[in-house]
């Protein structure tokens, strides 16, 4: 899945390559690694924008295109939910990197239960877990 990232993803290929069935893959895949294989290839792909709207001068349109959204609708509402801004926002925001990608990437790592957090509404702003 991240070599494949801009590719559908056919969960019931990638199960039987495990020689699972397809729910237990998910749920497998959910219990190690703490989100479902859609939300998971998700993120890698809006991981893969924010580089490219970092270091490149292409449209969002484009950037959204290449790494897998058919939709510009679904790619801004899924890259504002797990980045908290818009694509433009965040270009407009976050220039070319000069440390090592390596080290950026794990500094501008989107948090996977950050999403959870911001629609859980059974907390109050005083109970709110911290970010991590």
């Amino acid at each position: 899945m991240d070599r494949a990232y801009a590719e559908p993803l056919n969960v019931r290929a990638v199960a039987a390559v495990a020689y699972l069935s397809e729910a237990h893959f998910i749920r497998t895949f959910r219990a190690t690694f703490g989100e479902t294989p859609h939300h998971y290839l998700q993120r890698r792909r809006v991981e893969r924008s924010m580089f490219l709207l970092r270091e490149t001068d292409r449209s969002v349109t484009d950037i959204c295109l290449d790494v897998g959204f058919m939709s510009l609708g679904t790619f801004s509402r899924t890259f504002r939910e797990i980045v908290g801004e818009t694509p433009s926002d965040y270009r407009a925001s976050n220039g070319p990197v000069m440390a090592p990608n390596c080290i950026w990437m794990a500094a501008t790592r989107p948090r996977a239960g950050s999403r959870a957090a911001m629609r859980s509404s059974s907390f109050g702003e005083a109970d709110a877990p911290a970010a991590p």
